[in-house]
């Protein structure tokens, strides 16, 4: 059975967010980033304090997180896109690494990075993860960085 998420109220006000954006799968890129926006609108961030990159694809993101938090304009990382199988193990490289990487530039710099990277088998579950009437996965990312924001560092 499906869980659903307890509603937090957060204030981001004076915040900065990155998004970046991996762009492999523009449709889904464009979707998981609605949902982001609407997150951190929720948060009361405004849109000029939201700053979108895009990049080619997964393997990309971690060293675009570095690159943006390395410039200190930012509180918190937002890593969208998405890495479906096909039929040989790139899947698995890319999706690891990617997801690796991400981890070890939030433990490295000990900024928030909210993982919105969908790993699925097709097309169609990706689109279901992105979309914004079920559960955008984009959403929830940036969701969970602003909640890593709440935490004292």
């Amino acid at each position: 059975m499906k869980q659903a998420a307890r509603k937090q109220q957060i204030d981001l006000g004076g915040k900065r967010i990155a998004v970046i954006c991996a762009r492999f799968y523009p449709e889904l890129a464009d979707m998981l980033l609605q949902g982001a926006r609407a997150a951190l609108r929720e948060c009361n961030l405004p849109a000029d304090d939201v700053s979108v990159f895009d990049v080619p694809g997964c393997f990309e993101l971690p060293l675009a997180a570095a690159r943006v938090i390395s410039s200190t304009r930012f509180d918190a990382v937002v890593a969208l896109g998405a890495v479906i199988r096909g039929q040989t193990p790139h899947f698995d490289y890319v999706a690891a690494e990617c997801a690796r990487g991400l981890m070890q530039v939030q433990l490295e710099t000990g900024c928030p990075i909210g993982f919105g990277v969908l790993t699925t088998d097709t097309y169609a579950q990706a689109e279901e993860r992105a979309d914004p009437q079920r559960g955008n996965k984009g959403y929830a990312a940036a969701m969970a960085a602003a909640s890593l924001l709440q935490i004292p560092a």
